[in-house]
């Protein structure tokens, strides 16, 4: 396995600053917006539609994600960094100016489309600039870039909150996203744009899922039996998009997800869930704010917290290189994870102490320890599965796509959890805290029919099988 020091080495320092900074825009992005939003909510008011700043910014970001491979293919990793980077600029800039919440929901769309953009495109394109030996650690670095962003997110968020310039925030992101633009032009090489695919987007499929998200959306904000006939409208657009994946000609996620027994599919909800209960950490600020009272900034810190245990653990755990160990810190992550969920939940209380308030950080720091020492290993396994490049590649853009759409499912769901747990402030923590819990421990499950799969689909892709290929997941998967 590749070192850090071979990973930032000369050869590799720009790319990796442009894959990596793609992933911090969006991450930055999504913490500081979170820590802003009540204070903008006093400005421009719109708290009704609180949760779908995130879900309008996470649906449009599922969609651009199916544009990767297309982006890459028609304009090369320059051209399309440069799209993303670009199109992020202006979308901030709508934010920033916006007078109503209706058109600062435009303003996250236009941001959406590109962050879903860069976030993909760096799960693409690790694999053309980087040897096979650093994928893990740089996987490793592009997951632990969301823990920078809740570092410097809650911190920007909250002193432009603090000192009542809220859209200031928003203008200096803009600025960071054009500075990576000149960084762009000089680290990627330039396409002659001659290999542009013309493969057909899965529109059907994309519709489908985004009027499942929107539909738990508007549960959120909704009473009664029009609540759970929504919920079911989503569930069986769920069903819908299943079923079209698995006929369709152009689809969301490679074909392999659906058909035969590959152990992708079971990769791709481990990361749906562990993704989904991050999205939690949305409404961590304004609880703060609402319980414990506290500033913009520490509220900020507060829901923080999940990313840095995401971020320390997703460094200190990148270094299990057994199989053993990295089949026990697959399975462990989802279960750290409920117990954080858990104890955060069981310290919701008005009016609570220092102490408690003290506990609400270190269960949530905790929690994020269980994303973070599992899901750089689930998008390596996602790497390796695959019999061909072709393949490989296909599987490698799911894994950005599966996160998104999870990142949107989560935030619409975090949504109606905390609608339903209302309206006093605790039963919404705990709802959303349990009930998300809940989700974590799905995640056992998975990981273990994972491992079953994998065993199975190796046994038929080696010399010993009914079935001889190119590539198979190494024994750990």
């Amino acid at each position: 396995m590749g070192s850090w020091r071979d990973l930032m080495n000369r050869d590799h320092r720009a790319s990796v600053v442009v894959l990596a900074g793609g992933v911090a825009l969006y991450a930055i992005n999504v913490y500081l917006t979170t820590t802003l939003l009540p204070n903008a909510i006093d400005d421009i008011g719109g708290e009704e539609l609180y949760s779908w700043t995130m879900t309008v910014f996470l649906v449009a970001s599922v969609i651009s994600s199916m544009l990767v491979s297309r982006s890459l293919s028609r304009f090369g990793a320059r051209g399309a960094y440069v799209m993303g980077f670009l199109g992020f600029a202006a979308g901030t800039i709508v934010a920033a100016a916006s007078p109503t919440m209706v058109v600062l929901l435009v303003g996250r769309a236009v941001q959406g489309l590109a962050a879903g953009l860069l976030a993909g495109l760096g799960f693409a394109v690790v694999r053309a600039v980087l040897p096979p030996q650093l994928w893990q650690k740089s996987i490793a670095l592009m997951s632990a870039m969301w823990g920078v962003g809740n570092v410097v997110g809650p911190i920007v968020g909250g002193f432009f909150a603090q000192i009542g310039l809220w859209r200031g925030a928003f203008v200096l992101l803009a600025v960071i996203a054009l500075a990576l633009v000149a960084v762009t032009v000089r680290a990627l090489p330039a396409s002659d744009g001659r290999s542009a695919t013309t493969d057909p987007v899965p529109w059907t499929s994309l519709g489908l899922l985004t009027s499942s998200a929107a539909a738990v959306s508007i549960a959120s904000i909704v009473d009664g039996a029009l609540t759970w006939l929504l919920v079911g409208v989503a569930v069986l657009a769920v069903i819908g998009f299943v079923a079209r994946e698995r006929n369709a000609r152009s689809r969301v996620l490679p074909e392999m997800t659906y058909r035969g027994r590959s152990p992708l599919r079971w990769i791709y909800l481990a990361i749906i869930v562990l993704a989904m209960v991050s999205t939690a950490e949305m409404f961590i600020p304004l609880f703060g704010q609402r319980l414990g009272g506290l500033s913009p900034l520490a509220a900020g810190f507060l829901g923080a917290a999940i990313s840095w245990g995401w971020t320390i653990a997703s460094i200190s755990a990148s270094g299990a290189e057994s199989d053993r160990s990295r089949r026990i810190v697959r399975v462990a992550g989802p279960m750290v994870l409920a117990a954080g969920l858990i104890a955060y939940g069981l310290l919701q209380v008005d009016d609570p102490s220092g102490a408690v308030i003290a506990g609400w950080y270190l269960t949530l720091l905790f929690g994020g320890c269980g994303i973070g020492m599992s899901i750089a290993h689930w998008f390596t396994a996602g790497l390796r599965v695959g019999t061909d490049d072709a393949e490989s590649t296909q599987a490698a853009a799911g894994l950005n796509t599966s996160q998104l759409i999870a990142n949107a499912f989560g935030s619409a769901l975090a949504g109606l959890l905390v609608s339903l747990g209302g309206p006093d402030t605790v039963g919404s923590a705990r709802l959303l805290s349990f009930g998300f819990a809940a989700l974590a421990l799905l995640g056992v499950v998975i990981a273990f029919r994972e491992f079953a799969a994998a065993r199975v689909w190796r046994a038929q892709h080696t010399d010993g099988g009914s079935e001889r290929t190119v590539r198979v997941p190494p024994a750990d998967q």
